[in-house]
């Protein structure tokens, strides 16, 4: 075989061994890459914990930021207070909060959802009620809270109401906002294949406004703890927000750091959701990358 020959069959050979080999490095130097990003995580939390403990009572004043142990220790006796496990304090007040929040979620997505895409597809209709959408975002929420008393009472659903309340601008602005920011690159060429406007709404304005609406989603999970917290505080005998309100006035720290806790790890849950559906529907986002990238 001659040289060139040689060299013929070989190069295949070695520009496919090339870049499976750089591929490899690359993703292990993005896997160690994550371990060490996890594993700083995990040294700043056990490091900020082991100073908050032995701090506690000499640099830190115990009676007002209470110590690790002793928030684990109220948790326990909060799960365990209870026969069976789901009646005890802190099972039954994360439920009610849980509930509200979902449901607040819920109708407020649902709402802010349906008038986004209507408003962002009817720019007369946006126009009209423009001034009176501003008007209304710029009220505190919280401060409809003794209105929805008066109207709702002091059980859950002024909670639900007043967390879809606040939920609902996050989503009905993100979704508008999303809706308008649409290529019309794209809806021109669907148009131009024979696309009916059902086809640019659920092929291009939709996978369009996903983005927008997962970032409104992210900032609507707290906001919406944030509503069932403050009408649990103002008004309740059960809730997470009725334990940090009792806890604060019996000075009791560890409570308060047991029920934050609690609000912390069901905001983590909910946004875990949240990244699983962005995760989900990220193919609908590259797909219109795409397709902007060859129109241009």
């Amino acid at each position: 075989m001659s040289l060139v020959n040689q060299f013929r069959s070989e190069q295949p050979r070695s520009a496919l061994v090339a870049p499976s080999a750089l591929v490899r490095q690359t993703q292990q130097r993005k896997q160690h890459q994550q371990w060490l990003i996890y594993g700083a995580r995990l040294l700043l939390v056990i490091g900020v914990l082991l100073f908050w403990q032995f701090g506690s009572g000499t640099l830190l004043d115990s009676s007002f930021l209470s110590n690790p142990l002793a928030i684990l220790h109220q948790t326990i006796i909060w799960l365990s207070d209870g026969t069976p496990w789901y009646e005890s304090t802190l099972v039954m007040n994360t439920a009610v909060t849980l509930e509200e929040t979902l449901l607040g979620l819920l109708f407020g997505i649902i709402s802010g959802l349906i008038l986004g895409f209507l408003f962002g597809l009817q720019p007369t209709l946006e126009r009209i009620f423009s001034p009176f959408i501003i008007v209304l975002n710029s009220i505190p929420k919280i401060a409809l809270a003794p209105l929805f008393i008066l109207w709702l009472g002091i059980e859950i659903p002024m909670k639900v109401v007043l967390a879809a309340v606040t939920v609902f601008f996050l989503i009905f602005l993100n979704t508008l906002n999303g809706v308008r920011s649409v290529d019309q690159h794209l809806i021109d060429a669907v148009r131009l294949m024979g696309g009916r406007k059902r086809d640019v709404i659920f092929k291009v304005i939709l996978p369009s406004a996903t983005g927008s609406v997962l970032t409104g989603l992210h900032v609507a999970i707290p906001y919406a703890l944030i509503g069932a917290i403050v009408g649990e505080q103002i008004g309740a005998n059960r809730g997470i927000g009725y334990l940090i309100q009792s806890c604060g006035e019996a000075f009791n720290p560890a409570g308060v750091f047991s029920a934050l806790l609690v609000l912390t790890l069901i905001a983590a849950l909910l946004n875990a959701i949240v990244n699983l559906i962005d995760h989900k529907t990220s193919h609908w986002k590259a797909s219109l990358k795409l397709s902007s990238s060859n129109q241009s």
